[in-house]
Order: structure tokens, then sequence, then C-alpha cells
């Protein structure tokens, strides 16, 4: 089949509108992200009594449905994601409120709920979903100044982040926040309230340590790692040392075999025993390309949804990735959040997925009368 620039079908209008760097450097991740789960999880797996491909097969099972929605949402005008977004929105906090009404607690924590067989994690969903439905009640009340919404904003991010910190989760709940907090700011946020927001953020920070045993010992760890509790991380750095530059080889990582999260918040340190520096700078590489590359469309777009709503879905992506692998080098306290697109996991490579497909939605070209479709 052949797309040339004057196939006017939605396939042929997508191809030469999409940006088509980003799905190269979005598949070049999942390519990453695969090798990486059959090098790191058949340790796993054989150490819980699985057999070996037990994490590889459950991955593939979401990977080939996580490219189809990524690459079939990236076909939706703004106004349809708009409508996908607050649907998902709202199915997001119905889950929520089901996992603290039925879910098991699991090391502390109820966060997962399991839906026809399938485990699913709400927040993960809820992320992206919220970036659409604050996008558009913060463009709604610039454009239209008698519309409260800046005041919706605000409610909905009470509500994610209240359904949030009683799971508890508030790893997840700082990156509903630096969502919320980018788009008020892009949204003309006062810079008497960006200082509030400051205070109450460092404020927030404080609180969490004292009302969450969770969060007070992972601090604790971080500043005394020669204490107890510290040992994925000690073994995630030994596994950086042991790889060098190039790595040992394909298979011929050892720490996996002792790491007990190789495979979802800790697979960095595969990938810096078995492929070395060089690979794990590359993938840093591929993730501020996706974001800056990203950014660098929205700036010729004068849609202020599309504005709002891409960037915030930009700094999730971001954030997460930058959480987890921080966590992984000591640079901050661990927090179990995965590696967007590499980490095992299937609710979050679907959410991923569900994320970027909107992001390239966004960031479509548009011309004629795709642009009434806004």
């Amino acid at each position: 089949m052949s797309l040339g620039r004057t196939d006017t079908s939605t396939i042929g209008r997508w191809w030469w509108t999409v940006d088509r760097w980003t799905i190269a450097a979005v598949l070049a991740l999942v390519a990453i992200g695969v090798l990486l789960t059959m090098a790191a999880s058949p340790a796993v797996a054989d150490r819980i009594g699985a057999d070996s491909f037990h994490f590889i097969r459950r991955q593939f099972v979401f990977l080939v449905p996580a490219v189809g929605v990524m690459l079939g949402v990236s076909l939706l005008s703004p106004r349809q994601v708009r409508r996908l977004g607050v649907l998902g929105y709202c199915g997001s906090v119905v889950l929520l409120v089901a996992v603290l009404l039925f879910a098991p607690e699991i090391k502390g924590s109820t966060r997962w709920l399991s839906l026809a067989g399938i485990t699913v994690q709400p927040s993960e969903f809820a992320k992206p979903c919220f970036a659409i439905a604050a996008a558009w009640m913060f463009a709604e009340g610039r454009l239209n100044p008698g519309f409260p919404g800046k005041a919706i904003a605000c409610f909905l991010y009470a509500v994610v982040a209240v359904l949030l910190l009683k799971q508890p989760d508030v790893g997840q709940t700082l990156v509903v926040t630096a969502i919320f907090g980018v788009q008020f700011f892009l949204a003309g946020l006062p810079m008497i309230l960006v200082v509030a927001g400051g205070v109450m953020a460092v404020l927030g920070g404080v609180g969490a340590y004292f009302m969450f045993s969770h969060v007070q010992q992972r601090v604790d760890r971080f500043l005394d790692p020669s204490g107890d509790g510290a040992f994925q991380v000690t073994t995630a750095l030994n596994a950086f040392k042991a790889g060098g530059l190039l790595g040992r080889g394909p298979g011929e990582g050892r720490i996996k075999l002792i790491l007990p999260d190789a495979h979802t918040d800790f697979i960095m340190a595969v990938a810096g025993e078995e492929f070395g520096i060089a690979l794990c700078l590359f993938v840093l590489v591929l993730f501020a390309f996706i974001v800056l590359r990203g950014f660098s469309r929205l700036m010729r777009d004068d849609n202020l949804f599309v504005v709002l709503a891409a960037a915030g879905l930009l700094v999730q992506f971001g954030l997460q990735a930058i959480i987890n692998m921080a966590s992984t080098l000591r640079l901050m306290p661990t927090k179990g959040m995965t590696l967007p697109f590499i980490s095992y996991g299937g609710s979050s490579m679907l959410a991923l997925a569900l994320g970027m497909g909107m992001v390239l939605a966004l960031t479509r070209k548009r011309y004629g009368h795709e642009e009434l479709e806004q």
C-alpha cells in the first residue's frame, strides 16, 4: 500500500500528519523493554516457583494491545481525545473507589483490582485521563471568563488525590500533582499562587513523611543507605559497577539472580550490568527526545486545550521515567514506579500507551476541515 501526500483516506492523512519520529522512539523503548524483560524476568520467575517464561508471556499479552491502543488513539481528533479523557477520568474514579472498597491489601496498600481474572491498577489510567479532563476545564475557564474552569479543575484534582492517598500511594499523587501544577501554571496561574503552591508542596512532603510510615522508612533509608532495608538499591548500584561501559553481555548478568524487582522497578540495573552504561544513556536519550520533541511541536500550536493536555501528558511521561531511574541510582528515595514501556506491568503498559496515543493525536498537524474538529 502506497501512502502518497495526496491520499485523503484516514490512514493516509494520519501518516502525513502524525509525528513519526516520536512513534519510532516509543517503539525503540518497547523493543528495549522486550529485550530487558527477557533478560531479567526468568530469574524472578524461578524464585517464585513459576516457569522461566511466565513474565515474558504475560508481557507479550499486553504489549500487542498496547501498541494497538497507542496507534488507534493517535488517529483521533482533539475533540475525540477530550471525550475519551473525560470518560476515562470518570471510569478511573469509579475504579479507584472500588479499589478502596473491594481490593485486597498487599504490602500495606490497596492498589490492584481483579476484573474478569485480570489484575488492574486504576491509578495508572487515572493519570492520563486526569490530564485531559483538567486541561479541558482550564482551557474553558480561560476562553470563557464566566465559566468556573479553574475551580472545577481543582475539584477534579482533589478527588483523584484523596482517592490515591487513601490507598495510600504518595508517588502517584506526586505525579498527578505535577500534572496539575504545570497545567495550572500554563493556564495563567498568578505569581502569588505559584509561591503558595511551592510552599504547599514542601509542607505536603513534610506531612507525608509523618503521616505515612512507608514514606518515612524510604526517606530514612535514603538518608542512611548503610542501614537495614537498602538491599535493592545497593544491589542495583553494584550491577551498574559490574557492567561498566559496555556490560557483561546478554544473559551474563548475576545481580538479577538476587534482585527481587529486577523486572519492574529496578530493570535499569539489569540493563546496566548486561549492556552497560551505553544502553542506559541511550534509553535516557530516547526519553528526553520524546518529551522535548513533544514540547517543540506544541510551541507551534495555538489551541489552548491541546497545549495544556499534551503538556500534562508529557510531564507525566517524563517524570515517571525520572522517578524510576533516579530511584535506581539512589538519587532519591525509592518509589515503586515502572519505567515507561520498559518495565514489566500490564496496567502500566496499557495506560502509557493510552497517554502516548493522546500525545500523538494532539500534536498532529492539521489542515482545512480538520482544524474545525478541534
